[in-house]
């Protein structure tokens, strides 16, 4: 597929941008809290919303689509409530994790269909380019129920995407795509972000959000624990040592030398190199350099060993 022919960001689409604002949201069911007092304002390119299974993502993905109405606070959409509001879905798309497909149909006929609900000028058109976008096409006349899961992912997706919407909400959009499905959805919402559509995937999966999303929102119990790049967040965590492999011209020297840098709090020496542990990032980066060089070592590698999002979901998980 190249990008000339099945380009999802048409000039109108382009030029436009939306913004998903939660303030202050709760939403709780008799005595369970779903989600205790989230805020958050989602603007062009891709985020992911992380949690374990429980931790309100669903709950959460469905009040931004007017599905659920907060018990507290206020959800909108460009300025406009989310809830009881027909209109926000001329603008918004919803891949839910449940399956809400009728197997007895293309994909084509459900895209279509679709496409009509929206009450698009020509629907067949609007429906070929959506299954185009997810490389469906040599399968939409088969009945969705002869489709693996991941074909029905991708089925679900192009109907989301029929209308063009600026808003892209997705429910665990990766579940049971192989990995070549996987790869080329990664790539799609990529580009449907860097085109400035304001997407938001959820997912348990660390690999996946990663791999996809500029900006992470983590949810732990209901509650937002951390929200930005996650690099960033894992440096905010001044309370864990910062975990490095290095690897020298003189690692025995080396180490012996850091021991004595207020920023590092442990080295050890083993056959692949130094593990370094320090407890602030920017002064033992600012630091090693200095050190090697003014004893005539070469710094050969230098890698944030913990600087992952499993880490930072893990200290998050536990705190």
């Amino acid at each position: 597929m190249t990008a000339t022919s099945t380009d999802p960001t048409p000039a109108a689409v382009r030029a436009t941008t939306s913004t998903l604002d939660l303030a202050g949201v709760s939403r709780w069911y008799g005595n369970v809290v779903a989600v205790n007092d989230v805020s958050m304002s989602l603007g062009a390119g891709v985020t992911g919303l992380l949690g374990p299974n429980g931790a309100g993502k669903t709950t959460l993905l469905h009040m931004m689509a007017g599905f659920l109405a907060p018990s507290r606070g206020a959800v909108t959409l460009d300025g406009q409530p989310t809830w009881r509001n027909p209109d926000v879905y001329r603008h918004l798309g919803l891949v839910s994790e449940r399956e809400a497909v009728h197997t007895f149909l293309t994909a084509h006929e459900f895209v279509v269909a679709s496409a009509k609900l929206h009450r698009l000028p020509d629907p067949e058109e609007a429906a070929r380019r959506a299954i185009a976008l997810v490389e469906l096409e040599g399968a939409q006349e088969r009945r969705i129920g002869t489709y693996s899961k991941g074909m029905r992912q991708r089925a679900r997706v192009a109907a989301a995407l029929v209308h063009d919407p600026q808003v892209l909400l997705l429910d665990e959009p990766f579940n049971g795509m192989d990995p070549r499905q996987r790869l080329h959805m990664m790539d799609l919402l990529h580009r449907l972000g860097g085109a400035g559509r304001t997407i938001l995937f959820s997912s348990h999966i660390l690999e996946e959000v990663e791999q996809v999303s500029g900006t992470v929102q983590v949810m732990v119990a209901g509650r937002l624990a951390a929200s930005g790049d996650f690099r960033t967040i894992r440096r905010l965590m001044t309370n864990r040592p910062h975990v490095f492999a290095v690897r020298s011209t003189d690692d025995r020297a080396l180490a012996v030398a850091l021991m004595a840098e207020s920023s590092v709090s442990g080295v050890e020496l083993g056959r692949a190199g130094l593990t370094v542990r320090a407890g602030d990032y920017g002064a033992f980066t600012r630091a090693l350099p200095k050190i090697a060089l003014a004893r005539g070592i070469r710094v050969q590698q230098l890698v944030p060993e913990d600087e992952s999002l499993e880490s930072v979901f893990s200290y998050l998980v536990e705190a």
